[in-house]
């Protein structure tokens, strides 16, 4: 590289300026051109392709503020990166600067009090992998490879959801770097109201340097699939419906409609085959939980059955070889998703219909029972996640190797979503899908929700340098 870089803002970087900001740094700066550079600003859908003119690999709170404080006096675009998970793939930039997070994998727990104080590039899968060893859970995430930091601040579905909530329901406090390069600990005493608005707001008011998280005692659970013909999808889903309103929070649960991928613990002449999942895990008592899951597991004549006693750690990745990282397969990624107003017939009916003609193996459709347990005894305005009373979250993941396929796949999930429509409330987990803008800001925050978080924007970063998101936009003139 010469002696300045420009942006894609058509700023320009001084290489002397690169080199003071590199001083400073226990980590590094990654350049185009350089050995590392394309593997770090991949994410986890290959439909996105940016190209950042500088990526900060942090290995600490400082790295951070350095780099916060660098962009913003350079007028850089900021991208923030954790596990670089999010579909819409704003852990990336097209020139300006990536916060990436991803080596920063400390982790401090707590046995007694039943905490664990983590930092943002854990995974999941990582947390709960220690977490394990003390017979403890931390509740977020279906997909062990996801990272922490996105999935809480937007909000953190996972197996305990129906027993102890959403992962930002069970955030106990955070460090974070606001846009003036200051660290903060925000928690429900101290900058309270960064608090609850970092608690669904996603990244809009800074850089979270570290989350302490509430966790619970589980150990063994009861989880596993239940897999039926694809031709069973209606009676499966009717299944369901059935059962939602009688099952206790120990049960998280949901349907998956996907085609078999090649895995050693199913026969290989399912492999490709279009089917229906009854996906579950139980955490509570293992002898309660197989009476619960009884008439579950003898509904139809399944074609596998792998539900057993496991670790919760290893529940939490007993979904992953639906969703591989890039590091395994380069997936293009489309995904619509909304709560659903009920699952009615007609709403099962268009579910069925549509999956039956879909044109990737790697497409996976899924229907949650998220409601009616531990999330909705939160009180509605006690965090920025807005969206408590709802039974059913809907979910299509569209997903393609091949680029030529891209407008076939794209076509098909719009078309499916429109028949959708009828039936899918206004009212959207932001971590779950492809949509963008100010209409999926409505979708995502009730009013009163959307005007509080804009408050708390104008407080904390009333320039918006945390742009690069599901942008809550501040109002404040500056």
């Amino acid at each position: 590289m010469g002696a300045e870089q420009e942006t894609a803002l058509g700023f320009v970087i001084e290489e002397a300026a690169l080199r003071e900001l590199e001083a400073t740094l226990r980590g590094e700066i990654i350049r185009p051109g350089e050995e590392d550079y394309d593997e770090a600003r991949m994410v986890d859908n290959a439909m996105i392709d940016r190209h950042p003119s500088l990526i900060v690999r942090c290995a600490g709170v400082a790295d951070v503020i350095n780099a916060v404080n660098f962009a913003r006096t350079s007028n850089l675009i900021v991208a923030v990166r954790g596990g670089g998970h999010g579909v819409t793939g704003s852990a990336v930039c097209d020139g300006g600067m990536v916060i990436d997070l991803s080596h920063m994998k400390g982790m401090r727990i707590d046995p007694v009090a039943r905490t664990v104080r983590a930092e943002p590039g854990l995974t999941w899968g990582d947390l709960n992998h220690d977490l394990q060893i003390f017979g403890l859970g931390a509740t977020g995430g279906y997909v062990s490879t996801t990272g922490i930091s996105g999935l809480t601040l937007g909000g953190g579905l996972g197996w305990l959801v129906r027993k102890h909530g959403l992962a930002l329901d069970n955030l106990l406090s955070v460090d974070i770097v606001t846009a003036d390069g200051e660290l903060l600990t925000a928690n429900p005493t101290q900058n309270s109201d960064l608090f609850w608005g970092v608690r669904g707001g996603g990244g809009n008011f800074g850089v979270v340097t570290s989350f302490e998280f509430r966790v619970h005692p589980v150990g063994m659970v009861l989880g596993g699939l239940v897999i039926h013909p694809l031709t069973e999808a209606k009676h499966v889903l009717r299944l369901l419906k059935q059962h939602v309103e009688a099952v206790p929070d120990e049960l998280t649960w949901g349907i998956l409609l996907f085609s078999v991928p090649p895995v050693p613990f199913l026969p290989a002449e399912m492999h490709g085959v279009p089917v229906v999942a009854i996906a579950v895990c139980y955490a509570g008592s293992l002898e309660e939980g197989e009476k619960v899951l009884q008439p579950i597991r003898e509904f139809g004549s399944p074609l596998a059955d792998s539900i057993q006693p496991m670790p919760f750690s290893a529940a939490q990745t007993m979904a992953d070889i639906l969703w591989l990282p890039p590091a395994l397969d380069k997936y293009y990624r489309y995904w619509k998703s909304s709560f659903l107003k009920d699952l009615s017939d007609d709403a099962i009916e268009t579910i069925a219909t549509h999956f039956a003609t879909v044109p990737s193996p790697q497409t996976v459709v899924v229907v949650d029972h998220n409601g009616g347990g531990a999330i909705s005894r939160v009180g509605q305005d006690d965090t920025a996640f807005a969206h408590r009373g709802w039974l059913y979250n809907f979910l299509i993941t569209s997903g393609w190797a091949d680029p030529a396929d891209s407008e076939t796949n794209i076509r098909w999930t719009r078309e499916f979503w429109e028949a959708m429509q009828p039936f899918v409330a206004n009212a959207v987990y932001v971590n779950y899908t492809s949509d963008e803008g100010e209409h999926l800001i409505k979708a995502a925050y009730a009013g009163r929700t959307q005007e509080r978080l804009g408050a708390v924007k104008n407080e904390y970063d009333p320039t918006n340098l945390f742009r690069f998101n599901q942008n809550i936009r501040p109002t404040a003139t500056v």
